[in-house]
């Protein structure tokens, strides 16, 4: 069964692989992709043909050159967002789980009032409060996923403060830094890993959403921001398949491909799913 659950996890690996690489690389090659500047205007509301393989949109802009650009911010947020996320969850999980006492409880204690409030609704009350941009979508985002990632890190490294290896370390006289840096992070860094996709993915859905509500930085174009326009401006009502489409698959796909990546990564750092899987 070891070789079945193997070759399922490197499935998923490789087919989410696949799947986030062609966005990545339309991201980073969107200027040789697209067919036209997405910002030009032009005639509105052409159906898809040879010259706009998606038509274009209400303004004349060329969605599928849309499409591609959009990537950029997307995935610039999605990344951006889940690594500020990442790196804030980690120093917090292992400063908790390596000190414990009154620190352990009062880190734990912000993280789980995080936790307590929905994801959402806490990210469009500050949307609304800091005002629409980039980077402070992606602050607002990273400050509601870090607790989950804090107290999964928290519980491995209270498990790894008790090993051996770090007893004998301490004993040999290793400050804690030393302790927490060469013998803890090392350990948690599969768990880290897979935290971090997740992240990545919950990110392209919450930006998607606050600019879909029109939280969204205006002056960018990202999948969400088309989905904006096309509600606002009568792509649903005028059912143009063609412009709220592509952008809500792209989204889907990406997440798709991310959920993969993620799933193969718990099939290898998660002992409860590797017991279920050998049985």
């Amino acid at each position: 069964m070891n070789i079945i659950s193997s070759l399922r996890s490197n499935m998923l690996l490789f087919s989410g692989a696949v799947l986030l690489g062609i966005f990545v690389l339309s991201a980073v090659f969107a200027p040789l992709i697209s067919p036209y500047d997405p910002w030009t205007y032009g005639q509105a509301f052409l159906h898809p043909s040879a010259q706009h393989l998606l038509g274009t949109n209400d303004v004349g802009q060329d969605i599928f050159s849309e499409l591609v650009y959009s990537a950029r911010v997307s995935l610039w947020v999605g990344f951006a967002a889940a690594s500020l996320a990442t790196l804030l969850g980690v120093a917090v999980g292992i400063w908790a789980g390596f000190r414990r006492g009154w620190l352990d409880n009062v880190l734990m204690g912000t993280a789980d009032i995080f936790l307590v409030i929905p994801a959402l609704p806490l990210v469009i009350l500050l949307s609304v409060y800091l005002g629409p941009s980039i980077w402070n979508i992606i602050l607002v985002i990273a400050l509601t996923l870090w607790p989950g990632t804090a107290r999964v890190i928290r519980s491995q490294v209270i498990t790894i403060r008790q090993s051996g290896y770090v007893e004998s370390a301490r004993i040999m006289g290793a400050s804690e830094f030393r302790l927490m840096w060469r013998h803890v992070l090392p350990n948690v860094l599969p768990l880290v890993a897979a935290k971090f996709i997740l992240a990545v993915a919950v990110a392209l859905l919450l930006e998607a959403s606050m600019s879909f509500l029109g939280l969204g930085d205006p002056s960018q174009k990202s999948w969400g921001m088309m989905l904006h326009y096309a509600f606002s401006r009568g792509g649903f009502v005028q059912n143009l398949y063609w412009w709220y489409l592509p952008p809500g698959l792209c989204i889907t796909l990406c997440i798709l491909g991310l959920t993969f990546i993620n799933m193969s990564f718990e099939d290898r750092t998660d002992p409860r799913l590797q017991r279920i899987l050998d049985r």
